[in-house]
């Protein structure tokens, strides 16, 4: 063998080596705990790897060093963690024709990693179809809303109805969201005082009402009492003619004594034997 065949030689086995590391290290995979991988055969979803299953132990997920075909199957990895999805901002139109500038986001996971490979192909392009459906629910359901709303309690129930809305179309992508949140509801600038003037009108609006039906209770109530009170003064008169006189007598010295500015101070004598004052001497 001369030193041309031996060098060759030694060639094709340094080749061969390389060529046999290559595909070895080719064929290692390493998948961490916070990814979830697919593994494709010519294009088609073949295995998933690490595989999001809620109420799996930690250390049971199937993360750490796979196998695969070198150059038949390709791995696409996808983010097993809570994923954010931000909004730009956007103006809505309320229910009572209030323009808002909303800024809102999303939290989301996948769940479905075979599905968000065919339909989407990757995470970023999930986000990129989920941004403008989430702009469109957002619309619909603040646009169902008056502004006021929006500042109470009921804000939670809309933003519970955004979350629904978002999930069911997000499912077609192998994606569930989590939660939707408005980080900011504004007026424009410079309608806030207006929107403040006209709140304020309503709340006056409706006080004057309340106070007005106050008011008609009122009356309707003392007229009632009125009427009762009549009709037992006159039962009582009916039944003791004497209860009647005495009645009358303290009325009018109610009216006379009890009130000067009502003989404008002036004084008044009488008799103790005066007739007016008879109920006073118990005739």
């Amino acid at each position: 063998m001369t030193v041309v065949q031996t060098l060759r030689g030694n060639k094709l086995a340094l080749g061969a080596a390389v060529a046999a590391l290559f595909v070895i290290f080719s064929s290692i995979v390493v998948v961490p705990e916070s990814q979830q991988a697919v593994v494709l055969r010519l294009g088609e979803p073949v295995r998933v790897i690490n595989r999001f299953r809620p109420g799996v132990d930690f250390g049971r997920t199937g993360a750490g060093v796979v196998l695969r075909v070198p150059l038949l199957e390709e791995v696409v990895r996808i983010d097993k963690r809570v994923l954010s999805l931000e909004m730009d901002s956007q103006q809505v139109i309320s229910s009572d024709q209030r323009r808002l500038e909303v800024d809102a986001y999303a939290r989301y996971r996948i769940i479905d990693p075979v599905k968000m490979v065919r339909t989407a192909g990757s995470v970023e392009r999930v986000g990129d179809q989920l941004q403008p459906i989430l702009t469109s629910v957002l619309r619909q359901e603040l646009g169902s809303n008056t502004f006021a709303s929006l500042l109470t309690p009921e804000r939670g129930e809309a933003m519970a109805h955004i979350r629904e809305g978002l999930d069911r179309q997000a499912r077609d992508y192998g994606a569930q969201v989590i939660d939707v949140r408005i980080k900011k509801a504004d007026l424009p600038p410079g309608a806030l005082e207006s929107a403040f003037a006209q709140m304020r009108a309503a709340r006056e609006q409706e006080a004057t009402t309340i106070r007005a039906q106050g008011q008609k209770n009122a009356y309707l109530i003392t007229a009632d009492a009125e009427a009762r009170a009549a009709r037992i003064y006159a039962d009582s008169f009916g039944k003791d003619p004497g209860f009647y006189d005495f009645y009358r007598a303290m009325k009018s010295y109610d009216a006379t004594f009890a009130n000067p500015e009502t003989r404008g101070g002036s004084t008044i004598i009488l008799s103790p034997q005066n007739e007016y004052l008879k109920q006073f001497k118990g005739n």
